[in-house]
Order: C-alpha cells, then structure tokens, then sequence
C-alpha cells in the first residue's frame, strides 16, 4: 500500500470506495510520480483533454438545434447564429475548437516526433494517439459539410469520390457513403449521425491513451528512464497541475482572440454561401488541417496511386516506432537527426500552402518534391541515421540537466570516452 492511498474516515465512504474506488484513482492522479524536467511542451495532453470536452459540449448543444436536412442544414445554421441565445458564440467556439484542437494535436504530435516518445516502450501510447488522430481527421471533415455551403457541399464530392478509385469495391462503399448515387440528403445525414458519434469514440480512445501512458510512464526531455524516482520526480499535484493550468491559460487566450476578433479567418469564404450543385467554386480546399495529406493526394497523377499515397501518409506515421532504428530517444542527443527533423516541419509546412494552391504549375512541382521528401524522411533517412549516426553523451539521470553540476555527468562522459578509445 502506498504511504499516500487513500483511505476513508466515514463507513460510507469506505463501503463506496471498496465497490468503485473513485476516490482511490483520484488520489493516484495526483500522486502519479512525473519527471521533473518537463517542460511546457508536456501540457498540451491535458489542452487536448479541455479542446475534446469543449468541442464535445458545444457539438451536443449545436446538435439541438441543427436540422440535417438538404433543404434546411443553411438556414438551421442561420437560425443558431441569429435566434439561438448566444448561438453565435457556441457556434464560433465550435469552429474555431476544431482549429485550435488540431493546432494542438499537431505540437503533440512533434513534440513527440522531436523528444522520441513513440519508441519503446510507449508504442501502444503512439499508436493509439495516431488512431485517435485519425478519428479527429474523420470527425472534422464530416463536420465541414454540415453546414452545407459550397465548400461544404463540393468537398464532400471530391473526398468520397476518392473511394470510387478502390478496384472492385470503390463504387459501393461511395454509394454507401452517398446513400445514393450523388451527394444529397441522405449522404448530410449520415454525415451529422457519425460526426455525432466519433468524439464519443475519441474520448474512450483518450481514456486508453492516458491508460497506456501510466503503464510506463512519461518520457521526458532527455529520453531516458527514471532511475530514481524520488529524486527524478515530483508528484502530478500541485506541480505539473498549476503548469498545465498556465499553459491551459495562454492557450485559451489565443483562442478567445479567434472567437471574438477573427472568427471566419479560418473559413473559406464560399462556405458562407449555401450549397448549389450546379454552381462549382474555382478551387476547392479542405480546412487548413488537412491540406498537406490533400497536397500529397493531388501530388499522384493516377487517382487511385493518390488515394494509396495519402493513407500511406498517415500509415507511416503509425508503424514510426519500427522506422527508428536508433537506440537514442531524445532529439537532443542526435545532432545530425536534428537538423532533419527541422526539414521534415518545413516540408509538412510547405506541404499545407501548396494544399491551399492550385494543383497546376510550380505548386504541382513543389508538391512533388515535398511528398517524396516526406516519405524518404520515414523510410529512408530515419532508419539509416539510427545505424550510421553518432550521437552525444546522454547523462546518467534526469536530475543532473536539471540541478546541474553533478558527477554523473563527467562518469557518463568519461565512460563514453573510454569506450570509444575501446
């Protein structure tokens, strides 16, 4: 029994606590033994949680209101932002959550790229994280046609024709997305039924995620386990509580910014216009989360080789703990790796402008070059540089980058050095 558990003073909170010991996994949450030398790229696991809950609590209140319906989805929209008592700001909240929750998925995902999180033994956490973001990439692009303006409407079209390129079964699983043989109403509804139903989905994926995630517990900046836990630790509260607080703080006001400065920055403006289906707009674009796996699509010639490119995007990504051969977790320590790292964000930057372009012309080349560069960097360079690359001297505990001046430090390096004169 731990020297903190939990124990009940009152006869009824000891026969609740023997049944459903709630209050016992509380304390143990606050207890849970954390690294001490996270930093503030460690709190955007619990932004994550507060951008589901908000978009979960939001979508159910939008969802009373909304009418998924062909003929009436646009105007249902318009009567929430106009009649529905703060209906504008829920709305705004919604929408912009959607942005805000990739944002930050996506300095997840770096960081994670970046400090080594996805190798062992924490590859269950990594590949439940690379489901959950697919889930939110699927939860997002049918939301985008709910409201069932252009962009909404075309959007649809282009995505779910894709299916169509799949040899033998590509026309019924499109039919059966359609629930017909076009984009109608039948499509808007089982769109609004699935967007309503994977947030549920993401947030019992979350819940295995923080399972996971105690098991082996939190890597950390430096990439190597913790030794000793009394002093390479500090408990989960009041510590990383109030850090993860702050950081909850600034991020919210960034997104207070969007909600009541810049609401539609993040629209496409042909979405404020109801759906025609005579009427094409003269580009269609997803939101911005989802153009560089749209640049990749459109990068591929042959439409099916396109289709097969974009979900090996994201495959690669899941199957990256086989990928990276090397024995190193943390970037810190891997000076050449480093500076591939930085290309491979420049290259998924560059990938989501040339997303929003025109595929034609120099964005068509760079789109190319982007996409083959993605690829080798997972395939290629990642798995040779775990062989051939020389990493530095990775110190014997977190505690000496952390307080400084200890003699594990000059053991480590004298112990490198004499092994490398061997």
């Amino acid at each position: 029994m731990s020297d903190h558990e939990y124990i009940p003073k009152s006869k009824v909170g000891k026969w609740f606590n023997d049944r459903l010991p709630l209050l016992t996994l509380a304390n143990h949450l606050t207890d849970y033994p954390t690294p001490k030398n996270l930093n503030y790229w460690w709190t955007f696991g619990g932004i994550l949680t507060f951008c589901l809950i908000t978009q979960i609590i939001t979508g159910i209140v939008l969802g009373m209101h909304y009418v998924a319906h062909a003929d009436l989805a646009f105007q249902s929209v318009e009567h929430i932002m106009r009649d529905v008592n703060y209906g504008w700001l829920i709305r705004y909240v919604h929408a912009n959550g959607a942005s805000m929750f990739f944002l930050a998925v996506y300095i997840h995902i770096f960081r994670s790229l970046y400090y080594g999180s996805y190798k062992s033994p924490r590859e269950v956490i990594w590949i439940i994280g690379m489901l959950i973001y697919f889930l939110m990439m699927a939860t997002a692009f049918m939301g985008y046609v709910l409201p069932w303006g252009q962009m909404s409407f075309w959007g649809a079209t282009v995505i779910t024709n894709l299916f169509s390129a799949i040899p033998l079964v590509g026309e019924s699983i499109t039919n059966w997305l359609w629930g017909g043989y076009s984009v109608d109403n039948p499509t808007l509804t089982r769109f609004f039924s699935l967007h309503y139903l994977f947030p549920f989905l993401i947030l019992g994926l979350v819940v295995l995620h923080i399972w996971a995630l105690h098991v082996p517990g939190n890597n950390n900046p430096i990439g190597i386990d913790i030794k000793k836990p009394s002093k390479d630790t500090v408990p989960f509260h009041p510590y990383i509580v109030i850090k993860d607080a702050f950081a909850l703080l600034i991020f919210l006001l960034i997104f207070a910014f969007f909600v009541f400065f810049s609401p539609n920055i993040l629209g496409h403006a042909d979405n404020y216009i109801e759906a025609n289906p005579l009427v094409t707009p003269a580009h269609i674009v997803p939101e911005w989360y989802l153009l560089p796996f749209y640049a990749i699509l459109r990068s591929v010639p042959d439409k099916l080789l396109g289709v097969i490119a974009m979900f090996a995007a994201i495959f690669v990504l899941v199957i990256l703990p086989w990928l990276d051969t090397s024995k190193v977790r943390s970037t810190v320590f891997r000076p050449i790796y480093k500076q591939f790292y930085w290309f491979l964000v420049a290259d998924v930057l560059i990938l989501g402008y040339v997303g929003a372009m025109p595929a034609e012309g120099i964005y068509l080349l760079i789109a190319r070059v982007a996409t083959a560069y993605y690829f080798a960097h997972f395939l290629l360079i990642l798995p040779f540089l775990g062989f051939k690359e020389k990493t530095t001297p990775l110190p014997l505990s977190i505690t000496e980058p952390v307080l400084g001046g200890s003699p594990d430090m000059a053991m480590a390096r004298d112990n490198s050095n004499y092994k490398e004169k061997l």
